[in-house]
């Protein structure tokens, strides 16, 4: 390996806006996935200014031995491969065999204890950073929360996601996939609580806009996973959507309808009709993101027992900033220790003033509009 940085996964849209964003840090890298025609077409057609980017592509099999040859040399590596559930594993057991750092862009929480539970110590042992989840999705909103966390005595943050345009091909199996094989958990007392699978759409006034906005839990994201064994929060709960209100009151009847078909499928069959039923919602790429469609919103609302804070953060081109978060942390790992190894969120290793600023620098969010009420 002559690379400092893996992107796998690297033609799938996220995958190729992590190699634009690295090509900017002016970091080598490889481009590497299954199909080496795909991703030299990805590189060649899809990465602003590849010309000028210092990289190689590379075919590989998704095996831990495969992969841990690939690795083996290289510092961080950047997963794009999801359902991270299902293709996960012999990256993460590939990163621990070469000693490489590993983040990736999931919002599977199934995926996200099991590398708390299963990997995050033998990580912390070898002085590694397993950090799940670094995108739009997740650490946009973490920053949010930080910033309300800055006021003391707040143990409870209530959160709300929320952003423009379509999922991409793999987002909409990985939501299909994580509704139908795991359940959704919130934050209570410091002890994961199942959201009720029958609830339906939420009802939220979303700041921005008079018209309330549809939410769900959206498999219950990766906030409670990392805030529950933060000291200062006991509880918390996100949801999340898409400003498209048509889109979002079909989400339920479709995941109602593959969940009711496939139930008593084995698994690997289950997952096959999962596959097949994304591809009919969702089987091409979503156009270059517009940030006059593309909007982000990220509100955060902290309380405790006699203090309240909110938090709202705009923003434009979720997927650009997925890119940019995860390529800075690549960056940022070539250059210096994360603030924490193991198991850790993007703020918890690398700061969360520093994403913020990295998001604003590229454009990508407005200045966080703060309230605290003493």
């Amino acid at each position: 390996m002559t690379k400092p940085v893996v992107v796998y996964g690297a033609s799938g849209y996220t995958g190729r806006l992590i190699c634009e964003y690295l090509r900017e840090f002016n970091v080598p890298f490889v481009a590497a996935g299954r199909d080496s025609s795909k991703l030299k077409a990805s590189m060649d057609s899809h990465v602003a200014g590849i010309e000028t980017a210092d990289y190689e592509v590379i075919e590989v099999p998704h095996s831990v031995e495969a992969l841990s040859e690939l690795f083996a040399g290289a510092s961080v590596v950047c997963n794009t491969v999801g359902p991270f559930s299902t293709y996960g594993p012999e990256v993460v057991e590939a990163c621990l065999a070469t000693g490489t750092h590993y983040l990736d862009t999931t919002g599977e929480q199934d995926w996200l204890i099991t590398c708390d539970e299963k990997y995050g110590a033998d990580f912390a042992a070898a002085g590694r950073l397993l950090a799940p989840g670094i995108a739009q999705m997740y650490t946009t909103g973490e920053i949010a929360a930080e910033l309300c966390l800055e006021t003391p005595g707040l143990d409870t943050l209530d959160i709300a996601v929320f952003w423009g345009g379509s999922p991409t091909i793999a987002s909409t199996l990985t939501i299909l996939v994580n509704a139908a094989l795991a359940g959704a958990y919130y934050l209570e007392q410091n002890t994961y609580q199942p959201w009720d699978p029958d609830a339906g759409l939420y009802q939220l006034a979303i700041p921005g806009q008079h018209e309330l906005a549809l939410a769900l839990p959206w498999g219950g994201t990766s906030h409670p996973v990392w805030y529950r064994r933060d000291p200062r929060v006991a509880n918390v709960k996100v949801l999340g959507g898409v400003f498209n209100k048509p889109l979002m009151q079909g989400v339920p009847q479709i995941v109602a309808a593959a969940v009711e078909a496939t139930k008593d499928m084995p698994p690997e069959e289950q997952y096959q009709a999962l596959t097949a039923t994304a591809a009919q919602v969702m089987n091409q790429m979503p156009p270059r993101e517009n940030p006059r469609i593309n909007k982000s919103l990220d509100s955060v609302h902290a309380s405790g027992p006699l203090g309240r804070a909110h938090c709202v953060i705009h923003g434009n081109s979720n997927y650009k900033q997925t890119g940019l978060l995860q390529a800075y942390a690549a960056y940022s790992l070539l250059q210096a220790e994360p603030r924490r190894t193991g198991f850790a969120s993007g703020c918890q290793a690398f700061g969360y003033h520093t994403l913020l600023g990295q998001l604003t620098a590229f454009g990508l969010v407005r200045p966080p509009a703060v309230t605290v009420e003493n």
